[in-house]
């Protein structure tokens, strides 16, 4: 199914690397991690290339965005300002901040949020505190007979 902006696109996602463009895998990624958003925060284009790593900049990920899934809460991903992007592309031009605004996300006059108050930094498995126990865990060494 062409979608009705495909052609404001097009040029932009043909000038992407086939690897990064026609790789189901590159794309995946971007919406797990949108799919993590939660309702009222937000997260940026930026923010989400940082975190995937090599291979993604804020402009690879808005093109993934365009093509997202049902079910992808697209509107909860902003430019860097806390500002929509989507602009002419989608009807109403104000359906991305009517979307956020009903789940509690306050824009300014000039249609920004606040990203100190709205913006969502999940939380990676590196930066997690260890979980604190009060008894020594035995190694499998011990566990298997052998000496400590």
């Amino acid at each position: 199914m062409a979608l009705p902006h495909a052609p404001f696109f097009a040029p932009l996602i043909e000038s992407m690397s086939p690897a990064k463009r026609d790789n189901p895998n590159y794309r995946e990624r971007v919406y797990k991690m949108v799919r993590r958003i939660p309702a009222g925060r937000v997260m940026t284009y930026g923010q989400i290339a940082e975190l995937l790593g090599e291979g993604y900049t804020p402009r690879t990920v808005g093109f993934v965005m365009h093509a997202s899934p049902e079910g992808t809460p697209w509107h909860r991903v902003l430019n860097a300002q806390g500002g929509c992007s989507t602009g002419p592309i989608v009807l109403p031009h104000n359906k991305q901040q009517l979307m956020l605004e009903s789940e509690g996300v306050v824009f300014d006059k000039s249609n920004r949020c606040d990203l100190q108050v709205f913006l969502w930094k999940p939380k990676s498995r590196a930066t997690q505190p260890p979980k604190v126990t009060l008894y020594k865990r035995k190694s499998a060494k011990s566990l298997a007979g052998g000496k400590r």
